[in-house]
């Protein structure tokens, strides 16, 4: 069996001793440089994921491939000193979800492709999840079963692949979760939390598929199953983990030896919450938007210093840069921000699913972030100014562990939100 660092993480999980590894789920420079900068501090792996509509074949909306996605992180790790051998790439919702507006055949026949090329990249850690509606579907979803031979037609393209290329052979994450790779469409109150017996159903369905594939030593290797353990968050709300009411589902891992719970969308849960749902068995908690969140969050506090120093005009900030952009641009927040206009215009900038986070690339976004760092460059950034507008992390700045210069406070608003996971990972 691969010597993978998931597979020692979930033996550990079922002889009673709960820990978790922290899944970053961005393609932000920024954000994945501070990962590894925080990763640097202890001895244990890295995981930054890569989803499917973020990195395909085709590119995705970042126009990269998993071969370009693997450079762009490594590149990254040496500039940093972070070791590669301690990183790990996963990759997200693999399968045929960017091409579901096609029949199936061809929808799976993109998502071999992708999957393949993943593989090939060296990504160690990939969740097969092809519970998406294709054209052909009728608008209903794929009966379990079909689901479970899809993914293990998905695995099975990832095994040849490995092997082909002398790769260690993958471990893999099933199941799904609702809503699909991208945020919730709406404000959410109430989640249904993932009955015990759909849980291991999952589970046997995955098993009988694999083995039907003739790859069931592979599924020896699947580490995770992705539950909805009751968090989840919308534009302006965020659903709290309740242990009480995912107690029935905490205790069906003691029937899945071998595995542990993947969390979704756990960004924004107060550290007590990601602490108890690392001791329930989530041994894996994913987050994303929150750390552009918390990007976002610093560049706009840097904003507003820049203009109380009188080095940047009110006009030139980076906030309105990105208004015009996004108001240029309205098909990736359009259908998630609802309501009044000036409702629209705040959650454009401040929603929890910072439907802004795929506007940072564009040339406009660039040249006002460049334009503000610039404007900083060799001004002594007053300490009050940062308490006002950057408290978070202030007291990083008063206690002199964090440099009061533009970048320096750019990575530490990233860390300030990794900070709660680090502590709930060590169980």
């Amino acid at each position: 069996m691969t010597n993978h660092p998931l597979i020692s993480l979930a033996k550990d999980v079922a002889n009673g001793r709960p820990r978790a590894i922290t899944s970053v789920c961005s393609a932000h420079p920024l954000v994945i440089e501070a990962t590894l900068v925080a990763g640097l501090a202890n001895d244990g792996p890295v995981l930054i994921e890569a989803t499917c509509n973020q990195v395909n074949q085709d590119g995705g909306y970042t126009g990269m491939t998993p071969a370009v996605f693997r450079e762009f992180v490594h590149t990254i790790a040496h500039k940093v000193n972070f070791p590669v051998d301690r990183l790990m790439l996963g990759g997200d919702h693999l399968g045929p979800n960017p091409w579901r507006t096609l029949p199936t055949e061809v929808a799976m026949a993109k998502a071999e492709a992708m999957v393949d090329a993943y593989a090939r990249a060296g990504f160690s850690k990939l969740h097969l999840d092809t519970s998406m509606t294709c054209a052909d579907d009728a608008g209903r979803s794929p009966p379990e079963e079909v689901i479970a031979a899809r993914a293990a037609r998905l695995a099975a393209v990832a095994e040849a692949a490995t092997l082909e290329v002398g790769l260690p052979s993958p471990v893999y994450v099933i199941g799904t979760e609702v809503p699909v790779p991208g945020g919730a469409l709406e404000t959410l109150d109430i989640i249904e939390i993932t009955r015990p017996e759909d849980a291991q159903r999952t589970v046997e369905l995955h098993s009988q598929a694999f083995q039907a594939a003739g790859i069931a030593e592979a599924f020896t290797r699947c580490v995770g199953l992705v539950v909805q353990p009751g968090v989840e968050f919308g534009s302006e709300n965020v659903v709290v983990y309740q242990l009480d009411k995912a107690a029935a589902l905490t205790q069906v891992l003691d029937q899945l030896p071998g595995f542990v719970f993947e969390a979704h969308s756990t960004d924004y849960q107060p550290q007590a919450a990601l602490k108890a749902l690392v001791r329930d068995g989530c041994g894996i908690l994913k987050v994303g938007p929150g750390l552009t969140f918390a990007l976002r969050e610093t560049l706009y506090g840097l904003d507003a210093i820049a203009v109380e120093l009188g080095v940047l005009a009110p006009a030139e900030r980076v906030s309105v840069a990105m208004e015009q952009l996004m108001l240029d641009r309205p098909a990736d927040w359009m259908a998630h921000y609802h309501g009044t206009p000036d409702r629209q215009r705040i959650q454009r900038h401040f929603s929890y699913s910072d439907r802004i986070r795929y506007y940072w690339h564009f040339p406009q976004a660039q040249s006002a972030v460049g334009r503000l760092m610039k404007a900083l460059e060799g001004h002594t950034i007053p300490k009050p100014l940062i308490s006002q507008y950057l408290g978070a992390i202030y007291p990083k700045i008063a206690s002199g562990c964090v440099e009061a210069t533009p970048r320096s406070l750019l990575i530490a608003g990233v860390q300030h939100m990794l900070q709660g996971y680090d502590y709930a990972g060590q169980g």
